[in-house]
Order: C-alpha cells, then sequence, then structure tokens
C-alpha cells in the first residue's frame, strides 16, 4: 500500500534498521551495500536508493540522497519518520586546507549553512555540529581501517559552479573541506534527536582551483586515488556505525 511509504523517497514507514550510511550517487549506494551481508535493495525512487543488510552483525541502512541540500533533506526528514535514529553521511569534498592530499579522509566536526535550505528552517545562528560520538567513532575507524584522515569543519555550499560572487568568502578561516549536504543532515539531526556526523573523500580539487574547478577542466573525481579513498571510506563509514550502536565510540 502506497499509505505504508514515505512520500518522496518512497522508502518504507516501519521496518528499517536504525542505523544509516547516506550517500549522494545511488551507484556508490549500491556499492557500499554490496560490503554488507544479505544486502537487499529496499526502494528505488528518484535519486533514492535504499538498501539493508547487516554489518558485523549489525542491521544497516545504505541510502543515497542526490546531489544538493534541499532533496538530501526529505530523505534526512523520512528517514527520521522511519525510525533511523543515527546518520553518517559518506561522501566527496573539496579540500581547503593544506596538506588535505586527494584520496585523504575529512571527519567534520561542524559545517557551515550556505546549504540553500536549511536558513529557511532556521536562523542562520543556528549551528551545524556534529555528534561528538559520531566524530570519535569515525575518526577510530579511520585509525582502524589505516586512512590518512583529517578531522575540521566544513562548508556545506548549494552552488557547485562557480558564479560572480567569488568563492573567498571563507579565506583564512581554517575550514577543511567544501561539499554540498552535510549541514542540511546535522540540522535535521539536532531538531529531531538524532546522531549524525559525516566523513568525506577528497576527491581533486584543492583550495587553489576552486574558483575555476569546472572552467579549466582541472576538476576529475573519476581517478584511483579518489577510487581507494571512497574503498576506505565505505568501511570507515559501516565501521564507524558499528562502534556507535556498540558504544565503542569513546
Amino acid at each position: 500500500m502506497t499509505r505504508d511509504l514515505t512520500p518522496v523517497a518512497r522508502v518504507p514507514r516501519t521496518g528499517l534498521p536504525p542505523h544509516a550510511v547516506v550517500v549522494g550517487d545511488p551507484a556508490r549506494a549500491a556499492a557500499v551495500a554490496a560490503l554488507l551481508e544479505s544486502a537487499q535493495e529496499v526502494s528505488y525512487h528518484r535519486e533514492y536508493r535504499v538498501f539493508s543488510g547487516s554489518w558485523k552483525g549489525l542491521p544497516v541502512v545504505v541510502a543515497s540522497h542526490g546531489v544538493g541540500g534541499p532533496g538530501a533533506i526529505l530523505l534526512f526528514q523520512e528517514l527520521a519518520d522511519a525510525g533511523v535514529r543515527t546518520i553518517l553521511r559518506f561522501g566527496t569534498a573539496g579540500a581547503m586546507r593544506p596538506g588535505i592530499r586527494d584520496g585523504d579522509l575529512v571527519i567534520a566536526e561542524a559545517a557551515v549553512r550556505d546549504d540553500g535550505v536549511t536558513q529557511q528552517l532556521l536562523p542562520p545562528e543556528y549551528p551545524a555540529v556534529a555528534a561528538p560520538e559520531a566524530v570519535l567513532a569515525l575518526q577510530r575507524a579511520a585509525r582502524k581501517q589505516g586512512a590518512p584522515h583529517h578531522r575540521g569543519f566544513v562548508w556545506t555550499r548549494a552552488a557547485f559552479q562557480p558564479g560572480l560572487i567569488p568563492l573567498t568568502s571563507y579565506d583564512g578561516a581554517g575550514l577543511a573541506a567544501i561539499e554540498m549536504e552535510l549541514s542540511a543532515l546535522l540540522v535535521t539531526a539536532s531538531l529531531r534527536g538524532l546522531t549524525a556526523g559525516g566523513v568525506l573523500v577528497i576527491d581533486g580539487v584543492n583550495a587553489d582551483e576552486l574558483v575555476d574547478r569546472t572552467t579549466t577542466g582541472g576538476y576529475d573525481p573519476h581517478r584511483e586515488v579518489v577510487a581507494a579513498g571512497v574503498e576506505r571510506g565505505s568501511v570507515v563509514s559501516l565501521e564507524a556505525l558499528r562502534l556507535l550502536a556498540e558504544g565503542e565510540a569513546l
């Protein structure tokens, strides 16, 4: 019955595991789900592809949210409506801080709310902050995996391509990376009482390329070093969920 599914992402309103990894690309959702035991596709509507399975005995959800905060937040809200209580975003990002290299992971402590949607939900002064236990779980999982990683604040920005407004607003602020959806998740988590965090794979954009990344042809996320980072990040995300579920994050 259609009333048993959420209205936008079309996920079941009941029966989902309470722990989820969310990604942008439906194909990446399938790749992460392939690491699970007894993985099965639960639903696939628009950009929202959802799998369930288990990681080391822990039942988990893997779901895709597409590109950009306004669409992604619909999935986050509907997963919360369906009973999911812990959500980790696993995505890609551009580095903004020296020393962060292609394929490295960035574990987000908080995000700048330039996402194009949460400004319509809450005043801009409201913070987008990751749960401390999620940050620690991701860091512990990254160390266990031997994955090069960094912690810091990220910039969630709605526009991917540069326009007339210069991308220098946060020069000197020490931001670690730039991406497109995380602050929408963190705000949703705060409003819904969820545990949330994010880990991002650097896909080849550095601070010097931010202004012209889509006009010079220099941006290429489809390289082996990035693919290796994605493989490591997939395991890190799932293992961090397990640590959180079993109270081993600290």
